[in-house]
Order: structure tokens, then sequence, then C-alpha cells
């Protein structure tokens, strides 16, 4: 049986006539008021919520999204009040899409409206980013399959929300002659890429962690100054989500990088270093060691691995021990002189001085056996690549990471 996975779809309504305007609005404000009547009456099934919406002028599909959200929003989510700008949901019956390539815009969505005949098409803008999984799920012969859609207006502009069901290449197995692209998550370097081609370092990714470092820093500021003065609690929760939100942007826009950095080789097989137990065996003195664990490691390298998964590339976990601190040359132990810069001690070894997160990924890389075995690990002081990792295929579990639930706790000093 294939894997498959979810993601939403994102595009914006072509700008709407007067008349198609005035239509869309209504039927958000019926919606709205419909979800807020079946919470406030404690809805916790079906029926009761259908008894509460069958009387509003909405489309079937709005109804019946209704009668699934509202059970599960105090049932699950067990949630105390409403947010007045939720979206107008509709369930998949509403997913009636159409293409056609000579258009301006190529798809057209047809709206839901109440009653026989009413509906509308309108032209949708896409993500451009997404363009492939839309002409993927508008192929009469692919197996992706729409679930909830999701409308909301922001000032002037409706955005569509897709969520969609697809299927996952096989990336169990290692492709024949992969290209090992090990990459190293820090602080400082958010995100250290290289590649080994023919054994050799080949075009290595640099994104850089100073951003995502000064909005943890000024976070930490802006809430401790909040409390401080005993603001509100809807306060702090308002500018600790504006800096979530920001972080999470940084994350997401890091992850797709990196994804699309290992794409540009042929047969990429992707590297990280496995960090089930790092905040365990963290030891660098108690400045340190609240800086780092409050940096989520697990979070990034889960959203590389959600996006190469997507793109059909392969994943390993590795052991981290010595990366940071063996010549990705000759294999003896060095040391770091300064954060960015790693020195060998092997006279005899052509590298002198390196980039220390480039030769720490190239490294990582290399823990990666090229024909897909395992390689046993040594903890001796030896941290060549032909004594590789134990943990080179590491089969911890790693839940699917939601860029929504993004949390890099506050910055400490």
């Amino acid at each position: 049986m294939s894997a498959t996975a979810n993601k939403t779809l994102e595009a914006t309504l072509a700008p709407p006539t007067r008349c198609k305007e005035q239509r869309l609005q209504q039927t958000l404000a019926e919606y709205r008021e419909a979800l807020h009547e079946a919470f406030n009456n404690g809805c916790t099934t079906m029926n009761a919520t259908n008894d509460v919406v069958t009387p509003y002028n909405l489309p079937y599909q709005a109804k019946d999204a209704l009668k699934s959200y509202v059970p599960k929003l105090h049932k699950t989510y067990n949630a105390k009040e409403l947010d007045d700008e939720h979206p107008l949901r509709f369930v998949n019956r509403a997913g009636k899409f159409d293409r056609n390539s000579s258009r301006e815009y190529e798809i057209c969505w047809n709206v839901p409206q109440p009653g026989r005949g009413t509906n509308f098409w309108i032209p949708l803008r896409l993500n451009p980013e997404q363009e492939e999984l839309w002409g993927e799920m508008l192929d009469d012969e692919s197996s992706t399959k729409v679930g909830e859609l999701r409308l909301q207006k922001h000032r002037k502009t409706w955005t569509l929300h897709v969520t969609v069901e697809y299927e996952l290449k096989n990336t169990s197995e290692l492709p024949e002659n992969p290209t090992r692209v090990g990459f190293d998550i820090g602080e400082s370097m958010l995100v250290t890429g290289c590649a080994l081609q023919h054994n050799t370092p080949t075009k290595p990714l640099l994104i850089n962690g100073k951003e995502a470092k000064r909005i943890r820093k000024e976070m930490f500021t802006t809430l401790k100054r909040l409390q401080e003065r005993d603001a509100s609690e809807w306060r702090v929760e308002e500018r600790f989500s504006y800096y979530q939100n920001r972080l999470t942007d940084l994350i997401e826009k890091a992850s797709r990088e990196s994804v699309e950095y290992a794409r540009q080789f042929e047969n990429p097989v992707i590297v990280m270093e496995d960090l089930a137990y790092i905040r365990e065996s963290l030891d660098y003195g108690k400045y340190m060691n609240r800086r780092l664990h409050s940096w989520a490691f697990a979070r990034l390298q889960g959203r590389i691995e959600d996006k190469a998964k997507d793109a059909g590339i392969p994943v390993r976990y590795v052991h981290p021990q010595y990366t940071s601190k063996t010549c990705h040359s000759c294999k003896h132990i060095g040391y770091r002189p300064r954060q960015a810069e790693f020195t060998c001690k092997n006279p005899e070894c052509h590298v002198s001085t390196f980039q220390a997160d480039i030769n720490a990924s190239a490294n990582i890389a290399r823990r990666v056996d090229p024909w897909g075995g395992r390689l046993p690990w040594k903890q001796a002081g030896d941290d060549s690549p032909q004594d590789g990792s134990g943990c080179d295929t590491a089969t911890v579990h790693r839940e699917t990471s939601a860029p929504a639930q993004m949390t890099l706790t506050t910055y400490q000093d």
C-alpha cells in the first residue's frame, strides 16, 4: 500500500464583480452566524448541529462541513470560544474546478451557493510553487483526492485553501549511484548543506541563522517587558504569535531552499544527524545549554524531511558524534579555534583550515554507505567514514510536522 500525505493548496480569487462579491460576503456572514449558534448551543453530534444549521440559507457543502466541524470544536479541540474571523468551510464535494490553458486564468472554481442553479464560476490565481500539485489534482488519471475547502477574506482579497491527499514516492530504498547531500542544522548557520560528488564536497549551501537568532532575542526581550508591566494576557499572546509566525516563515523558507538545493543533483539522498538524544547529551555550560535547548533542531529537520518526501528524495539519519571535529579529507580529529573555522591537526593533510559547518555537513554525508548498506559505528577517537555510524538508518519514529504549529521557544540570554 502506497504512503500518502496531505497538503494544502492555496489560490486567490481573481477580483470578483460587485454582484459576486456581495454573494460571497453574504454566504460568509451566514456561515459564521450558523457556526456561532451551533457552537453556543453546545452541539456535540452531527444530528444536533444539523438541527441548528438547517434553517440557514447556506449551500449544502457548507452545512455538511459545519455538521462535522462543530462537534470537533467541542470534543477534539476543547474550544472555549470562537474567533470571529473563521473561514467559510466546504466539504470535498465543493471541489469542482474547470481547466482551460487558453484562458488568462487557467483554472476556475465553481463557487457553491444555496439553491439550484445559483453557483457561479470564478478564476483562480495559483500559488506558483504549487502549480504542479494543482495540475496533478485536476488530472483525471491522478490518485490525488480533494478534501476540505476553506475560503477566507483578508481585506480585499479572497483566499481559497484546498486540502488534498496524494501518494508519496517510495523513498525507503536508496537509488543507484546516489549523490549524498549532508545537512548540518545549527544556530549561527541555520542550515549548511554539502553534496559529495566523486567523494568531494561540491557547491555548498549556507543559510545564515542571524535573522532567526535576532527574532528570538527580540521576542524574549519584548515578552519579558510585557510581563514585567503586567500587560493583559491577550497582548502577550498576540506578540508571541507574531514572533512565532515570523520564525515559522524562516523555517519554511530554509527547508524549501534546502530541498531545492538537493534536487539539483542526480539521485540525491539527504543525510542529517540523528538528534534524538541531543538535549540529554548537551553540556556546554549553563548559558549555551539554555540557548541550544531553546532551539527546535528537530522541527527544522522535520520540515526538510516532509518536503523531501514530497519530492521523492530519500532521507537518512546518522550518528552526530565528532562530525564537527573530524577532517572531511583525512578523517583525523581536529579542532575549531573559532565558531566558523575548522583546523586539521594532521601535518600531511592538504586541508589546513576549512569552513567548519561545511566540513561538518560533508562528514554527515559520508556516513551513509553509498551502496545503501549499514556501517558499524565506533565510539573511539577515530571518526573516519570507514568506521561509519551504527545509526545511519535510524528508525526513530518522527511525526510529520505541521508548519502552523511551529514553536521555537524564546531566546534566552
